[in-house]
């Protein structure tokens, strides 16, 4: 690592310019020149930024680990640590734009690591399987370096030749967010106010216990069976606001779908049937909507996501062929003297990474014996490269949170499935070395989804991609060394797929290759799930937020909604374009920070569980405790209220530095 290169060809007026407009349009006539160029050389991939990129990555991993497996979602992490990173910077003084770019770049890969792992790798905890911290790392390691090294031949066509066309929304945004932090502006300090904030509130909540933090409330007679709820957290708001009011009005649609229609509607028939109904233990009459969420409408879920996943690839299929072939035809191994800013890791390394990881994959001792471990090699490559290219396509076009990761994980996991059953594997063997395959493939597209949002800020600012590619690995290797400690101190403290954890996507693979492998997968509520995805689309709606929220707890979508319907009056009202860019700006660095406040007070409570030490009872006699649900809706009215004082008042504006977020 260079610690101390001088700086020549770049003055520090001649940065104090912003990005080019050509950050942002199509220009076939004029290549882009970075805020950066290329032949400048100043200090970037230094050891304190990665360092400090690694202890991001860290935290922002455990953090996402614990949000996928409490609200089936995760935080982009890069515009968070590229603020953190701003700010740690200029406590150190002679801090330059590449070294903050190298933080963001290794503080997000914790996050997109975090989506794979908690998505998947919890299958096998519940399956009551015993897992090592080791094994998850192993398996972390495999998918994410896999990831990395299939997208590096995509970047030039991705980010470079589609400049323009492939706008890449959080990559351009972190972009952004970096050069005005370098011309004097910061939202730091709204950022750790926003982290605070969530962080408080979830220790009210979960440390200390003061009130409740989620609502119920079970229909009587005509709609029995069914039900509303909320669940009072933080990280719901600002997921909200981050995907947008579209976003959450499909998928509260399909949980009101669920628990208000299909629900009732089964107990409403069901209620007078004697005996239990399979998939069910318990006769309809006796189960109460959580019940009838668990045994039934999840499979309903199952079936919509796994069609929404379905429908979302053939429609992709023009992209993958258009981005395979442009890849195929723009990618070469140089040899030579090339620019900086084309630098990616050599065409060897690549080769040999990837033979390397298919080795690790195919002797893995999750599966039965090493021929099914190079079935399982094989169909990691094939589909790895294949949803690779689908996700560095998709996030470029509709940003990183409509990256259908889980939906793709399960098709993977579905022709898995059949193919060692197929071969003789089944029982529990057979479903460990499906979810095992579908683990590296969920870890391998989100991390590669990610890295092209990378990618792209570091093209926009003029840095190296060799040393962002490398970057990647290395906060993916630090981050994958905690996230097996973190996933099985938060199974022994709360236990996974409990209400407190229920831990949503690993669920859902782990019923889809235990349904298939041992003849046990409800088919007809699968396939009623898949009809009403099917309705969805021919209807012209977003079939995937719908069929998640047909799938999760409502509980979740109308909290989510709550921050949608705040991103949503923006969105709206007549402002005028600085001014609305201005308040959706300040909105997504607060929403960040009350999502990783939530997110990170919870790992440190579950810790604190681990070790002993519970709050709870600390507290007693000091703080006054409630069951009271009227005090919880009231509490998260004022955190929302709040919110929304912030994003609409322009008392906090001058502190974002006169950023211009093209959301």
């Amino acid at each position: 690592m260079e610690n101390q290169e001088p700086m020549v060809s770049t003055t520090a007026e001649e940065l104090k310019r912003g990005l080019a407009p050509e950050a942002y349009t199509y220009n076939p006539d004029k290549e882009y020149e970075p805020y950066i160029p290329a032949q400048a050389n100043i200090r970037e991939f230094t050891a304190r930024a990665v360092i400090i990129g690694c202890v991001i990555s860290v935290l922002f991993g455990a953090a996402n680990a614990y949000l996928a497996m409490q609200i089936g979602m995760t935080i982009c992490a890069s515009i968070p640590a590229a603020v953190i990173g701003m700010a740690v910077l200029k406590g150190l003084r002679n801090g330059t734009v590449l070294e903050n770019n190298i933080i963001q770049t290794v503080g997000s890969s914790g996050e997109a690591l975090a989506a794979g792992v908690a998505f998947t790798l919890p299958s096998l905890l519940l399956l009551n399987l015993p897992v090592s911290a080791a094994m998850i790392f192993i398996i972390a390691c495999t998918g994410g370096i896999l990831g990395i090294l299939i997208m590096i031949p995509l970047r030039k066509y991705l980010i470079k030749d589609e400049h323009g066309k492939i706008p890449y929304p959080e990559g351009t945004a972190c972009a952004e967010v970096i050069v005005a932090g370098n011309e004097g502006g910061s939202g730091a300090a709204m950022l750790f106010k926003a982290l605070g904030l969530g962080a408080v509130f979830k220790f009210l909540t979960d440390g200390i216990c003061t009130f409740p933090y989620t609502i119920d409330y079970y229909f009587k007679s005509n709609l029995k069976g069914g039900g509303l709820g909320m669940d009072f957290l933080p990280s719901l708001v600002g997921a909200g606001f981050l995907v947008g009011p579209r976003i959450c009005s499909y998928s509260l649609a399909g949980s009101i779908i669920g628990w208000c229609v299909i629900m009732p509607m089964i107990y409403y028939f069901g209620q007078y049937a004697p005996a239990a109904i399979p998939p069910g233990v318990d006769p309809i009459a006796d189960m109460d909507m959580w019940g009838m969420w668990s045994k039934y409408i999840k499979y309903v879920g199952i079936g919509a996501v796994t069609m929404g996943g379905l429908i979302s690839l053939v429609s992709a299929i023009p992209i993958i062929v258009r981005s395979v072939r442009g890849t195929f035809g723009a990618y070469k191994l140089e040899a030579g003297k090339v620019k900086r800013t084309d630098e990616n890791l050599s065409g060897r390394i690549i080769v040999i990474g990837v033979i390397l990881v298919l080795a690790v994959i195919a002797f893995l001792p999750v599966f039965p014996n090493v021929a099914a471990g190079s079935v399982g090699a094989v169909l990691v490559l094939i589909f790895g490269f294949f949803f690779v290219t689908v996700s560095a396509h998709i996030v470029g076009l509709v940003g990183s949170s409509s990256n259908p990761i889980a939906a793709m994980t399960i098709g993977g996991l579905l022709v898995t499935a059949v193919l060692f059953r197929v071969m003789g594997f089944s029982g529990t063997s057979g479903i460990v070395a499906t979810l095992t395959v579908g683990s590296v493939l969920c870890i391998a597209i989100g991390v590669s989804g990610d890295m092209s949002q990378d990618l792209k800020t570091g093209f926009l600012i003029g840095a190296t991609p060799k040393k962002q590619q490398t970057g990647q690995v290395i906060g993916l290797v630090a981050a994958a060394a905690v996230m097996g400690m973190v996933i099985i101190m938060l199974n022994q403290v709360y236990g996974i797929g409990s209400e407190k954890l229920p831990a949503p996507h690993a669920n859902m693979m782990k019923a889809i290759a235990e349904g298939i492998m041992t003849g046990s997968l409800p088919w007809g509520l699968i396939l009623m799930g898949m009809a009403v995805s099917v309705a969805v689309w021919l209807l012209g709606g977003s079939v995937l937020p719908f069929a998640v929220g047909l799938y999760l707890p409502i509980h979740l979508s109308t909290a989510m909604m709550v921050g949608g319907i705040i991103r949503g009056i923006i969105e709206r009202k007549q402002y005028d374009t600085e001014t609305r860019n201005k308040k959706l700006e300040k909105g997504t660095l607060y929403a960040s920070g009350l999502i990783a406040g939530d997110a990170l007070m919870g790992v440190i409570v579950t810790a604190l569980l681990y070790a002993g030490i519970d709050f709870s009872g600390v507290a007693v006699g000091i703080i006054p405790r409630t069951e009271n649900m009227l005090v919880s809706l009231f509490a998260f009215a004022l955190l929302c209220g709040y919110f929304a004082y912030v994003v609409f008042s322009k008392k906090h504006e001058n502190q974002l530095g006169g950023l211009d977020l093209k959301m």
